[in-house]
């Protein structure tokens, strides 16, 4: 799919609801190399698989459009995942680490009018919809610049306002993805704490994939 060139000045849309239209971004390119070369998006999770579960997530805290990066074995997770109603891409260059996705991502969503991209991860299936919410509810403007909390330690998700998205798309290299504008602008970035709703594990190491059978 292409995608318009970056600007900051691309029109923030409204929501359903009449407030802003804080777009979902969903990073689910990952080939699982600890994992023996499993993409993590086709990891089984209460029957489905896993990436099915991460786009239920942004659904369910409000946030839409959901963009969706897929990358090791597309093909296959567009055969096996459920995911209608998602716009989904295709990142050939998945394996250079996590910023190739969240350039696609962002490039993806310039002309939707969105105010804001909301970043969340395939593999960490205990971050649920309370978390998100609480993410998406500290949009203010099109320069914010919000992520969750974990007993003060910033983690994911990651909301970027859309006046953000060209300098994260210039900045975000290998498996760096947004760190090096966070690091840049951590002065201006609202934490939100969730420690209280949510655990941050990821699914990275064959010892984790007991995770995906609690419910």
């Amino acid at each position: 799919m292409s995608a318009e060139p970056l600007t900051s000045a691309t029109p923030a849309g409204r929501g359903a609801s009449g407030g802003p239209l804080i777009a979902g971004l969903l990073l689910a390119a990952g080939g699982g190399r600890r994992l023996g070369g499993r993409p993590k998006a086709l990891l089984p999770y209460r029957g489905r698989p896993l990436v099915e579960n991460a786009v239920r997530v942004l659904r369910e805290a409000g946030c839409g459009p959901v963009h969706v990066v897929l990358g090791a074995s597309a093909a296959e997770v567009r055969e096996r995942a459920d995911l209608s109603g998602c716009v989904v891409l295709d990142n050939p260059d998945w394996a250079e680490g996590m910023g190739s996705s969240l350039r696609v991502g962002l490039a993806s969503l310039a002309g939707t009018g969105a105010s804001a991209a909301l970043v969340s991860l395939v593999d960490q299936p205990g971050i649920g919809p309370a978390a998100v919410a609480r993410v998406r509810a500290g949009y203010r403007t099109p320069a914010s610049l919000v992520a969750a909390a974990y007993d003060g330690e910033r983690g994911h998700p990651v909301l970027f306002g859309a006046d953000r998205w060209p300098d994260i798309v210039a900045t975000a290299t290998g498996d760096k993805g947004a760190r090096v504008h966070l690091t840049a602008h951590a002065a201006e970035l609202t934490l939100v704490e969730c420690a209280d709703v949510a655990e941050p594990y990821d699914i990275d190491v064959p010892a984790d994939l007991a995770r995906l059978d609690e419910v």
